[in-house]
C-alpha cells in the first residue's frame, strides 16, 4: 500500500495503480516465485510435465484466503487516498492467464521463452485445463479487488511477445474475452483496461470483447491505433471506440539514453497532437528500468497536464 501511495504523493498523477507483482496468482497456486535481481522474475520449480497440472496444482484457488494480503492492500490504499484527500481513482491489477502460464511452465522471463508455446502445441488438453483454472482465478481475484475498493481494473498480458499470433488468438484471446465478459457482468460500471504487451495486434479484438481502454506498447503507433479502433467501432455500430493508453517510450525519462526536459516535453505534446486529449490515458508503453530521472518523470506528468489544458482552451 505504501509503495502505491508514494508516486501519488510525489507527482500530480491522475490515478493510483495497485503495486503488486504479476505472479501472485502463481504463488496462490502453490508455486514459489523468486526475484534474485538482474535475471528477471523466476519460478525455480516450473511444471515438469503435463501430468503435474493435475498432480501438483489445485483445481480452484480461494483468492480471499491465498491473496488476502493483496486484497487488504487495496483497502489500505483506499483509506490512505481518503485520509490524504487525494481525489484519484485506484486501478486494480492482474496478470493475464497466458502470462501466468508462461512462467508456470517456463520458469523465467529471460530463458526458456519457447516453452510456453511448445506446451500449447504438445499438451493441448492440459494447457487448456491450466488456462481455464487461471482464467477463473483472475476473474475472482479482480472481482475481489473491486469489492475491496478498486475503481478500475487492468489486465496485463506481459508476455505477448513470446506467443505467435495464431496461438495467441487460439489460446490467450478466449481467456481475455471471458475475463471481460464476466467482470462486466459482475461490475458493469467498473472500467476495464488491458495491455497486451508485444501483442497489440489484438487491440481491435480486445475492444470488441468489451474492454474500455486498450494499451499500446512502444512499438505501436498511437495515431493509426486510434483511427483503426474508431473505424471498427463505427462499422460495428458500437461507437464510440474504446479509449487508448500508452505508448510513450520510457527512454525519454533516462538521461543515460540522451534525454532531457525538452525531449520529454516534445514527446508529450506529440502524443497529444497525434490523438487528442480525450479518451486517452497518457502513459508509458513499457516498464521502468530503475534508472529514470525523477525530474524527468515530473516534467512528463506536468507537461501532459499543461499541454492538455492549452489544447482544450484553444478549441
Amino acid at each position: 500500500a505504501e509503495v502505491t501511495m508514494q508516486p501519488i504523493r510525489r507527482y500530480d498523477l491522475d490515478a493510483a495503480i495497485l503495486f503488486s507483482d504479476i505472479l501472485v496468482i502463481v504463488e496462490a497456486f502453490g508455486m514459489d516465485v523468486t526475484m534474485p535481481g538482474g535475471v528477471g522474475i523466476q519460478v525455480p520449480e516450473p511444471l515438469a510435465s503435463a501430468a503435474e497440472v493435475e498432480s501438483r496444482l489445485p483445481k480452484t484457488v480461494d483468492v480471499k484466503v491465498e491473496l488476502a494480503h493483496v486484497i487488504e492492500s487495496v483497502k489500505l490504499i483506499r483509506k490512505a487516498l481518503v485520509a490524504e484527500d487525494r481525489d484519484v481513482p485506484l486501478i486494480g491489477f492482474s496478470a493475464a492467464p497466458w502470462t501466468l502460464m508462461y512462467y508456470m511452465v517456463g520458469g523465467s522471463s529471460k530463458k526458456n521463452q519457447e516453452v510456453g508455446e511448445k506446451w500449447l502445441n504438445e499438451h493441448p488438453v492440459e494447457s487448456q485445463e491450466l488456462l481455464d483454472r487461471l482464467t477463473a482465478t483472475v476473474i475472482e481475484y479482480m472481482s475481489a479487488q473491486v469489492e475491496a475498493g478498486a475503481h478500475m481494473l487492468q489486465v496485463f498480458e506481459a508476455m505477448g511477445m513470446w506467443i505467435s499470433r495464431p496461438a495467441f488468438e487460439k489460446w490467450a484471446m478466449p481467456c481475455m474475452v471471458k475475463i471481460a465478459a464476466e467482470l462486466k457482468k459482475r461490475h458493469p460500471d467498473v472500467p476495464l483496461l488491458v495491455f497486451p504487451r508485444g501483442a497489440c495486434y489484438a487491440n481491435a479484438a480486445l475492444q470488441e470483447a468489451g474492454y474500455d481502454v486498450v494499451t499500446m506498447d512502444c512499438a505501436t503507433d498511437a495515431k493509426s491505433t486510434r483511427a483503426m479502433l474508431e473505424e471498427l467501432a463505427a462499422a460495428s455500430g458500437a461507437s464510440p471506440a474504446c479509449a487508448i493508453q500508452g505508448n510513450l517510450d520510457p527512454a525519454i525519462l533516462r538521461p543515460s539514453a540522451g534525454s532531457d526536459q525538452s525531449k520529454v516535453k516534445a514527446a508529450a505534446r506529440q502524443l497529444l497532437e497525434d490523438v487528442g486529449t480525450q479518451a486517452l490515458i497518457a502513459n508509458l508503453g513499457e516498464g521502468l528500468l530503475g534508472n529514470e530521472d525523477p525530474v524527468l518523470v515530473k516534467t512528463l506528468v506536468d507537461e501532459i497536464h499543461e499541454a492538455s489544458e492549452e489544447i482544450l482552451a484553444a478549441v
